[in-house]
């Protein structure tokens, strides 16, 4: 039976955490978003990105990988829409779904990831973070 796993950053000296947001910082923060400063020290940062969008839906997709070519980093989002009548009986697009992940690769080989889930205009989205052992898809 395995035991559960906690989301407690992984200790590492101050030292550690301030050079790795140091040397984070000088690169583009839109991958650091979500990431909880307290993991800063647990994380690789990624060397390049290969950027994915659709056409046909509103959908993005990045990945960040590092100095052997391993991804280090994912994040996607997405939003669906369907026509609904506004206010004056005009068609409008209405969001009916929409997700936002950023996940980052732990030096332990493990994934933490942040997630966000829209289901209706009325409810506003609430992010959560996990742990897994396996990279997001």
């Amino acid at each position: 039976m395995k035991s559960a796993q906690s989301l407690r950053p992984p200790p590492s000296g101050r030292h550690a955490r301030k050079a790795a947001k140091s040397s984070l910082e000088e690169s583009s923060d839109d991958w650091l978003k979500h990431l909880p400063e307290a993991w800063l020290g647990a994380i690789d940062q990624p060397l390049y990105f290969r950027h994915y969008s659709e056409y046909e839906i509103c959908a993005e997709r990045s990945v960040g990988y590092d100095a052997e070519g391993k991804p280090c980093f994912t994040a996607h989002q997405f939003i669906l829409t369907s026509t609904a009548a506004g206010d004056d009986e005009a068609p409008c697009e209405v969001v009916t779904y929409a997700e936002e992940m950023a996940a980052w690769r732990l030096r332990d080989e493990r994934w933490l990831i942040f997630r966000t889930v829209t289901t209706s205009p009325c409810n506003p989205p609430r992010g959560f973070y996990a742990l897994s052992p396996d990279m997001p898809r």
